[in-house]
């Protein structure tokens, strides 16, 4: 096997290597610090500034993407990813000094925050759509895929990584590893050549962009019924999820007096869930019950779960809890994103797909700020149960989106187009404006 691996790693185009390490070891690093600093916070300050960091963050996030844009669109993606990832190990630098001298200033460590999403900000950007500079069209679909798997390792070592690293060694030690392996990602990004196959994009770019796309989606989106009611289910759906992914988790497993191994074991579960859903699993549950019945089970059974997640005491049972909601969590996005990607007209898809992002960065800006008020006035087990038992219900609020039953009883071939088809007044709007016009 091990020769196997040398040699599809022989045959990889030297211009992908330097990105597949970079990437394989940002993801891995930020996994790990997804550990380290939710369980340093939740020691140190507890859940009021757990919640208070995390919707921080989160506005940053939903604010940095329109504001940045106009500054990405005109950066070389190897540059954007050489300074994201040497900003995003600054940022976790100082996460590992405050740690390493026992200094506990959550000022500082939001200002550290912040400097993480605006690096996030050009890394992700850049890695997205990179990898078509590096290397010809016919080699894409590979690299694509190598990707993807470099990316799957990381997530699913990562937490099992640092959550060791916490349980052995300590806070600090787990923080200046989450530095160290972002270094070495961003000596690896330096290995990535200049674009071989660029080709500059024809439309227009930047804040202009965004926001016209922005508009644009929301037009579409009202105009259809089915796409408007998703939307709305899934908003509601994941302000009460996002926290019992995040927020609730370090908190949990110390309430359990548990060790920061316990919480890399529950990352790690997510994690293999997600996976295990994504490899075939939500395919065969799709061909026994239909893609509506998985669609809407799968989303009332991830809402369970975490309640499950929130009343169990038993450590075996946290995890296995975490494993099923991750698994449900990807049946979920799975199931009918292939027809609600097709029923959306080609040129909309981007627009659409800014208004969907806006709509979960806000609801994960809401979420730990209403966790935080929950928990100052019931206990945590209470609130975690009541949240994964809120968005079970919400959730079952998809049954009463208009014809999401008959849309998901149609075939790929009848989907197409089927938005424009159906509520053609919503797809009316003109071409984007484009660059110097």
């Amino acid at each position: 096997m091990l020769v196997v691996a040398r040699a599809r790693w022989a045959g990889v185009d030297a211009a992908l290597r330097g990105l597949l390490v970079s990437d394989g070891l940002t993801i891995l690093a930020q996994m790990v610090g997804y550990v380290a600093i939710p369980w340093w916070i939740a020691q140190q300050g507890g859940a009021r500034d757990l919640a208070s960091y995390g919707v921080v963050v989160a506005v940053a996030t939903f604010l940095s993407f329109p504001l940045l844009a106009p500054l990405g669109e005109r950066l070389a993606k190897r540059t954007q990813l050489l300074a994201g990832t040497a900003a995003l190990a600054a940022a976790a630098g100082l996460f590992a000094v405050l740690a390493g001298t026992g200094r506990y200033e959550l000022g500082l460590m939001i200002a550290a925050g912040l400097v993480s999403v605006v690096a996030n900000t050009f890394v992700a950007a850049a890695s997205a759509s990179i990898t078509p500079e590096l290397v010809p069209a016919a080699a894409l679909p590979d690299a694509l895929r190598l990707r993807k798997t470099a990316a799957s390792i990381g997530r699913l070592l990562g937490p099992a990584l640092g959550g060791g690293v916490l349980a052995g060694a300590g806070t600090a030690s787990a923080l200046w590893l989450h530095f160290a392996l972002l270094a070495a990602a961003a000596l690896a990004a330096r290995r990535i050549p200049m674009a071989l196959h660029h080709t500059q994009p024809a439309g227009g770019g930047g804040l202009a962009r965004w926001w016209f796309d922005l508009r644009a989606g929301l037009v579409a989106k009202w105009a259809v019924p089915l796409e408007r009611g998703w939307t709305f289910v899934n908003f509601a759906v994941w302000i009460f999820v996002g926290p019992a992914f995040t927020l609730f988790v370090p908190l949990k497993v110390q309430a359990l007096g548990l060790s920061g191994a316990w919480l890399g074991a529950c990352e790690a579960g997510l994690s293999a869930g997600m996976l295990l859903g994504s490899l075939g699993a939500s395919d065969r549950l799709v061909q026994r019950f239909g893609r509506y019945r998985v669609r809407v089970g799968a989303a009332a059974a991830e809402g369970l779960l975490l309640a499950f997640v929130g009343w169990t005491q038993t450590p075996l049972l946290l995890v296995l809890g975490f494993v099923g909601a991750g698994f449900a969590n990807t049946a979920m996005s799975l199931v009918g994103a292939t027809h609600r990607a097709l029923a959306i007209p080609q040129e909309f898809r981007v627009r659409i797909n800014a208004v969907n992002m806006m709509s979960t960065q806000v609801a994960g800006a809401i979420g730990p700020a209403l966790a935080g008020i929950a928990l100052l006035h019931w206990q945590l087990n209470s609130v975690y149960t009541a949240f994964g038992l809120v968005a079970a219900v919400l959730a079952c609020g998809f049954i009463g989106v208009p014809r999401s039953r008959e849309f998901f009883g149609l075939d790929h071939e009848q989907v197409k187009d089927w938005y424009r088809l159906q509520y053609p007044a919503g797809f009316a709007t003109s071409d984007p404006p484009r660059a110097g016009s």
